[in-house]
């Protein structure tokens, strides 16, 4: 885990948060015994965002199929 003093990270704030965004963690110590860590949040995702899946079937596929349905009606 890389060490700065708060001098250095104030100065360098924006390579201080790219290197906690790859290392996972940076120190930084102030004058009076303060040591703070900096980590990156976890991200959050919604559990509708999903991976596509490749199936192959076109937007003429779906239309047809939609129309086909509509078509037959609900015998439910």
């Amino acid at each position: 885990m890389r060490v700065y003093t708060f001098s250095e990270a104030r100065q360098h704030l924006a390579s201080v948060l790219e290197l906690a965004q790859q290392e996972g963690c940076v120190q930084i110590t102030r004058r009076d015994g303060g040591v703070f860590n900096i980590q990156p949040a976890a991200k959050s995702r919604s559990p509708l965002d999903v991976e596509g899946v490749s199936t192959g079937v076109t937007k003429a596929d779906i239309l047809a199929a939609v129309r086909e349905s509509r078509e037959r009606g609900y015998n439910g």
